[in-house]
């Protein structure tokens, strides 16, 4: 039985990760010049779309990195 309490906590803190993940990603969108700053990659050409935000991508780790440092250090 004590298995089954565990894995339904893991399932809890997933399920809340993932909404906290959402909400972010609702706001990310509202953030002006997020996605599109220069060294993100996008090329177009006729029906083709590519889109690779690099520059975002890593300033985004950066201060996930730094919050996650702050919050769960020791």
């Amino acid at each position: 039985m004590n298995s089954l309490a565990g894995m339904g906590k893991i399932i809890i803190m997933i399920g809340i990760f993932m909404v906290i993940t959402g909400g972010l990603l609702l706001l990310a969108g509202k953030i002006p010049g997020l996605g599109r700053l220069p060294g993100d990659i996008f090329v177009q050409r006729g029906n083709f779309t590519f889109y690779f935000p690099v520059v975002t991508m890593i300033i985004v780790s950066i201060v996930l990195t730094l919050l996650v440092n702050l919050l769960f250090r020791r």
